[in-house]
């Protein structure tokens, strides 16, 4: 795990969409493309905003989604709602996006063209509520035990909040092994000490716990005051 520490949001949220940006450009030379997951939430706007000015090449990227609410795509709290207003604008308007919600009848079938569309990222970014939900991976969850299983072989799966609202679509503890770096972004002293307990123990009380303790993927975690 590597530890990035800011002063203010601004310095983190710059160092953060700076690192985005050359890791996406280093996967484009590899392999002539790469692919973003992002989180949702107002948190990552700012983020969204600045990365949507960097000078790389959008054509040759895909974004999705980490999670999204079963939500239809234009209500105010769709994840991709958020991300086309403040994304996929600018220099990323080129940039291909996989949303994973495109109707509300039936989110079985929803996810069914989840897993089938579904790319390993090259970057996924994570959050992390209060409660140590990471995605829509939420502690006392019914589906958590699936969410979290390494050897889960859906990458996407539906999952009903205990207290949020919305059911989700989300990406797997499985999926999100596949990524070629995990980045934790999170803000405040709240946030800190839920972090710092996460760090001792991985437990499914805080799932964000069982991503800081694998040693599969790198985990960036970039923290602000």
């Amino acid at each position: 795990m590597n530890w990035l520490e800011f002063p203010d949001a601004a310095q983190q949220t710059s160092a953060l969409a700076n690192s985005v940006a050359s890791r996406l450009s280093a996967a484009i030379e590899s392999r002539g493309q790469a692919v973003l997951a992002v989180s949702g939430g107002k948190s990552p706007i700012p983020f969204f905003q600045l990365l949507s000015e960097m000078a790389i090449d959008w054509a040759r990227i895909t974004v999705t989604l980490v999670d999204e609410r079963f939500v239809a795509p234009d209500h105010v709290d769709s994840n991709a709602a958020l991300v086309r207003r403040h994304l996929l604008t600018g220099r990323a308007a080129p940039a291909r996006f996989l949303p994973l919600v495109r109707e509300i009848a039936d989110i079985a079938a929803e996810v069914a063209v989840d897993c089938h569309e579904f790319i390993a990222p090259d970057v996924a970014i994570l959050g992390m509520g209060e409660d140590g939900h990471t995605a829509s991976l939420f502690p006392g969850a019914a589906e958590l035990v699936e969410g979290l299983d390494p050897e889960e072989t859906r990458p996407l799966l539906a999952v009903t909040p205990p207290a949020a609202p919305h059911r989700r679509i989300s990406m797997s503890y499985a999926a999100l092994l596949q990524a070629g770096c995990l980045v934790l972004s999170i803000q405040g002293a709240k946030k800190r000490e839920v972090f710092d307990a996460a760090l001792r123990e991985a437990s499914d009380a805080l799932p964000i716990s069982h991503f800081l303790a694998q040693t599969r993927v790198p985990v960036d975690v970039y923290w602000s005051a």
